[in-house]
Parts: structure tokens; C-alpha cells; sequence
């Protein structure tokens, strides 16, 4: 249990590292102060430009594979949890960190790109379901946290449909509820009318 319990540590503090807020610090702001408020990859990418959002994404889907990896890695074989089962368990500690970094004052992103990196690492044939679901929902509605709750919430029946393990199935559960939690504001500006859309992103439209 020490081994289990010193990995979802390290997994949460890895989490903790936010890209956002290290590479802003770098550049000199903080861009929970600008935009939507928000520590994550669109919000860098709107008020900082492609390459820092490109900065952010790495560093944010690096440390939730980092997490994964390292769960796998290190995990007791005698242990309570499967390598795998613990692995999953990782993702979402850095996932946590991510939405409450211990560095940060505990204002962080929304977990979304972290849990792809523990996606990428774990569950690999769930990337281009979840991609193609995410672009869809993306250029047909412009709105990014809306495509980024569905693909994940896509987990679930993937998981069914994919006959995953038990692991898996219950890491998709977590996933989309913390993804659908921590979006909550982006519905509530959807129900209102006020959420900002992506327009580039929306290719039908503009030739239309």
C-alpha cells in the first residue's frame, strides 16, 4: 500500500505541474487573469497564440502518460490494484492535480488533455474514437468544451463496446463525470447563449 499510495502522490503532483501557468510564468503573465479564466490548452491558445497553446498541450498530455506510465512501471505485483487498474488510477490522481494544482493555489485547466495522456499509454485504440468524435462535435458547433464532454463521456459506451476490462470501464465512468464536472460553466454559458465558439474550426459553415 505505501508503493500504491507513494505513485498517486507522485501522480497528483505531476498533475500539479500546470503548463500554463509554468510556461506563463516564463512569458510573464498568468492566463488565469485573461480569457475565460481558465488554465488550460484553449484558453493559452486564445490569449497566447499557437505555440505557447502547443506548449501547454505537451506538457498537459505528457505528464497524465508520465503518470500512467510510471503506475505501470512501479506497480507492486502483489499489490491491491492490478498494474493496470492502478495505472488508470494514476491518470485521474493527475488529472486532479491538473484541475487543483497544489502549485498553482488550486486553480488549474480542466483535466481534459492529462487524461488523454493516460488514454494514450493505457488504452491507445480509444484515441481515434475519441479524436473523431471530438472533431466532429467541434466543426459542426464550434464549441470546444461541448466536444471535449461528449468524446469523453464517449468513453462509457466505448468501453462497452470495446469489451474493456473492469479497469477501463470504470476509469471512462470517472473521466466523463470529472470532465462533465468541470465544464459546468461552459454549460451553463451554453444554456444562456453566451459560450464563445471556435468559428475557424466550424469548416462547413464557412463555405457554405
Amino acid at each position: 500500500m505505501l508503493i500504491v499510495c507513494t505513485l498517486l502522490l507522485l501522480a497528483y503532483l505531476l498533475g500539479s505541474v500546470s503548463g500554463s501557468l509554468t510556461l506563463g510564468r516564463l512569458r510573464g503573465v498568468d492566463i488565469r487573469t485573461q480569457g475565460s479564466g481558465n488554465a488550460g490548452g484553449t484558453n493559452a491558445f486564445r490569449t497566447q497564440g499557437a505555440k505557447f497553446a502547443l506548449g501547454v498541450v505537451l506538457v498537459d498530455i505528457g505528464k497524465g502518460a508520465l503518470a500512467a506510465w510510471l503506475a505501470l512501471r512501479f506497480a507492486p505485483m502483489e499489490g491491491p490494484l492490478s498494474p493496470r487498474a492502478l495505472g488508470f488510477l494514476a491518470t485521474l490522481a493527475a488529472a486532479s492535480g491538473h484541475v487543483w494544482p497544489i502549485w498553482h493555489g488550486f486553480r488549474g485547466g480542466k483535466g481534459v488533455g492529462t487524461l488523454l495522456g493516460g488514454v494514450a499509454v493505457l488504452w491507445p485504440l480509444a484515441l481515434l474514437p475519441l479524436f473523431l468524435v471530438w472533431l466532429g462535435v467541434l466543426v459542426a458547433t464550434g464549441y470546444v468544451g461541448l466536444a471535449s464532454i461528449i468524446a469523453t463521456a464517449c468513453l462509457v459506451p466505448l468501453a462497452w463496446w470495446m469489451h474493456a476490462d473492469r479497469p477501463a470501464q470504470m476509469f471512462a465512468a470517472a473521466a466523463a463525470a470529472l470532465v462533465l464536472f468541470t465544464h459546468r460553466a461552459n454549460m451553463q454559458r451554453l444554456r444562456a447563449g453566451t459560450e464563445s465558439r471556435f468559428e475557424r474550426a466550424r469548416v462547413w459553415r464557412r463555405r457554405a
